[in-house]
């Protein structure tokens, strides 16, 4: 009798969970490109067509190597289903579509990815949708910005890019008492070191783009959650409205995750060790880092986390100058605002990801001009520290 996946450790789901064969029985995952799909009789076509027999009728909203994804991310989070979408962006909006009307409330993190906000403020308001913003690691505020409107709860944890931390089963408590539903974006964090479901939550939003992947190779996202809300309900709006994961990108997410524990733990390690040498540079007026003692949300991350990721934020004294000259000065750290990268990845929020949020709007969010966020790959530790120290020197 074979041993069931729930007994099995992180690190041997990211590798074993949700295998797919053809009859070759390939030791790899297979790539299954094709658009449709035959069946051997009209009646064999009616019974699958019908939901009467299992198999697979057109990519959009079924195919072989994307079901995989699905199952190996869904036993990662520990969550019963899983729809991959085609970005993070794309998951994000197939949420609330899914589950929210004209005339719902939502309840955010002042502290959300830049285009998250944009979709909030800008696309979804046309629809009779209202968001109302809160500093998420104040309970209270949370507690009175629900209303009887109020249908979900949005979060990061830790937040974009500041790694603000909220306290996940508190939220629930919160979300679950007003009859809202929790949603948590667990992008930074991935599945080896954080499971909000089991916390409480009621999905969990993923850019497979960033860790999933973490080559920084392929777009995509994914929600989890349980068979209702999200195996039949988010599933049903993907049927119809296509924001479906390609084939070819779900093939490498799955050969992505084999090694997600692996790279996480090393990514945590390198992150921690430059964090607190970024501490000790005088140019450097404040460091963002939940494995920082300094971080007023240390404890929590202790408790929450089982490690605390590669991102690393900092400020620098001389504002937007100050923080473009540390950038302009680096010769090895790529300069994008991807992140999850097995490369260090160097990025402004201020003109980047958040840039086309408000000015006001990026100030309730703490991001300030001087602000630079890191997200630490897997380079040599000293390595980092040279390239940064270029444009640390006093000048």
């Amino acid at each position: 009798m074979n041993e069931p996946e729930s007994e099995w450790g992180m690190a041997t789901l990211g590798i074993r969970a949700a295998q797919m064969h053809t009859d070759q029985r390939e030791h790899s995952p297979t790539l299954s490109l094709s658009s449709s799909y035959t069946y051997r009789s009209a009646e064999e076509a009616a019974a699958v067509f019908h939901g009467d027999q299992p198999g697979y009728i057109y990519s959009r909203f079924a195919n072989p190597t994307v079901q995989a994804f699905e199952r190996r991310l869904a036993a990662l989070e520990g969550g019963h289903s899983c729809v991959a979408t085609a970005s993070g962006m794309a998951a994000v909006l197939s949420l609330c579509l899914t589950h929210l009307k004209a005339g719902d409330h939502i309840v955010a993190s002042h502290s959300l990815f830049g285009s998250t906000i944009s979709l909030f403020n800008n696309i979804l308001s046309r629809f009779g949708l209202q968001t109302h913003y809160v500093d998420a690691t104040d309970l209270a505020a949370i507690d009175a910005a629900m209303t009887a409107h109020t249908k979900l709860l949005f979060v990061e944890t830790p937040s974009n890019p500041l790694t603000e931390l909220i306290d996940i089963g508190a939220v629930a408590e919160i979300a679950h008492r007003h009859g809202a539903l929790l949603c948590v974006d667990n992008c930074f964090l991935t599945p080896v070191l954080q499971q909000p479901l089991k916390l409480g939550a009621d999905f969990v939003i993923h850019s497979a783009t960033k860790y999933l992947d973490g080559q920084g190779r392929c777009v995509g996202g994914a929600i989890v959650g349980d068979a209702e809300r999200v195996g039949r309900d988010v599933f049903g709006f993907l049927r119809t409205a296509g924001t479906c994961m390609s084939p070819f990108n779900a093939w490498v997410f799955l050969k992505g995750m084999e090694t997600l524990e692996l790279r996480m733990r090393a990514h945590c390690a390198n992150s921690l060790a430059l964090a607190q040498w970024l501490e000790a540079q005088p140019q450097v007026t404040r460091v963002f880092y939940p494995g920082l003692p300094s971080h007023p949300q240390h404890a929590l991350a202790q408790r929450q986390q089982s490690g605390f990721g590669g991102i690393v934020s900092f400020e620098v004294a001389g504002a937007r100058a100050g923080a473009w000259g540390v950038i302009n000065a680096t010769q090895m750290i790529s300069i994008t605002a991807n992140l999850g990268d097995t490369r260090t990845t160097i990025t402004h929020p201020a003109s980047t990801t958040h840039g086309r949020i408000s000015e006001q709007a990026r100030a309730e969010a703490g991001i300030s001009e001087g602000l630079l966020r890191l997200s630490v790959g897997l380079e040599n530790i000293e390595d980092l520290k040279r390239d940064l120290a270029r444009g640390l020197r006093s000048p």
